[in-house]
């Protein structure tokens, strides 16, 4: 069966706080836009169980702050194209071409923000009890621990954010970081020290999931003492940081060394019409409120980068 191809002025790829901010800057500003999801739209926040520091919501879910996100979008038209499973990318070409399993996309204009994704441990166990014990998501799997014990992995908002989140399942949660401090934010580690069911663990780092059908044990070793340890835990929860979801569009544009877009301060990339933001490129800041406010430069760089063309084409 032959695809459909369908022809816009900019494709935005990814559904979260980038992508569907740039959809609503990109619309509004008469572009005929469409945005590209490998997943339902939402992003990350989609799985946060609370969000306190985006400006005018003291406090907000992250699903619900998501809807409100898609809603505004849907206001101006841009046209959403969710569960794609995406084949291939050229940015390099003109116009650009996004093939999907059904539709052959092209466009005049890229913005990629596809996010990123939890970076994970590499060590033994982790893969095999992903899904049975393993998880990196606290909002979605922390109902299945109840009265149970949990470790959590990482020293920074999203590893203390997610440890107070499972203390209203778990019996007991053990954050466990490499260093001796914390990362996070210092009302965050209050709210945690202050939690009787949360327990720190520091200068440690895991070697080791073990179990049998589940987890059942996490091997530990200090770092200043070299010394190992057995937890048993029934559930292990690794917040590290993460990676980005440059699969499809690796070595197309320049790209730093832990494989981040490289962007100017247009969201510019180093390819000709094409732009990033949110958690895919190199950036000091990687929250909601920076994600949509790179997805509305880019959208509106975009559109110049157009106008331009156009104009190039006329003169």
């Amino acid at each position: 069966m032959e695809k459909k191809v369908l022809e816009y002025e900019v494709i935005i790829l990814g559904g979260g706080p980038a992508g569907l901010s740039a959809g609503v800057y990109a619309a509004r500003g008469a572009l005929k836009t469409a945005i590209v999801d490998i997943t339902m739209f939402g992003g990350q926040p989609s799985n946060y169980a609370d969000i306190e520091n985006y400006m005018g919501f003291p406090e907000i879910g992250g699903f619900e702050l998501s809807e409100k996100f898609e809603e505004h979008c849907d206001k101006f038209g841009a046209e959403k194209f969710p569960m794609q499973e995406i084949v291939s990318v050229n940015l390099m070409s003109n116009p650009k071409v996004v093939e999907t399993k059904e539709y052959i996309f092209k466009s005049k204009s890229v913005i990629l923000a596809m996010g990123a994704s939890p970076k994970k441990l590499e060590i033994p166990g982790e893969k095999e009890f992903t899904g049975r014990g393993v998880s990196y998501c606290a909002v979605c799997d922390g109902a299945f621990y109840k009265d149970k014990d949990v470790a959590i992995i990482g020293g920074g908002n999203t590893a203390v954010e997610e440890g107070i989140y499972l203390t209203k399942f778990a019996k007991k949660v053990y954050i466990i970081h490499r260093r001796d401090t914390l990362r996070a934010d210092k009302i965050l580690v209050k709210r945690a020290n202050e939690n009787p069911k949360i327990e720190f663990i520091y200068d440690t780092i895991p070697l080791e999931i073990q179990g049998e059908e589940k987890v059942k044990s996490i091997v530990l070793k200090n770092v200043k003492t070299d010394m190992i340890t057995n937890l048993n835990i029934d559930g292990v929860f690794p917040f590290i940081g993460v990676v980005p979801n440059t699969e499809l569009i690796n070595g197309q544009v320049q790209q730093d060394k832990y494989g981040f877009v490289i962007t100017d301060e247009t969201m510019k990339t180093s390819e000709s019409g094409v732009f990033a933001a949110g958690d895919i490129r190199t950036t000091p800041l990687r929250q909601v409120i920076t994600a949509v406010s790179d997805g509305a430069v880019s959208a509106v760089y975009a559109a110049k980068y157009i106008e331009e063309s156009a104009l190039s084409k006329i003169s």
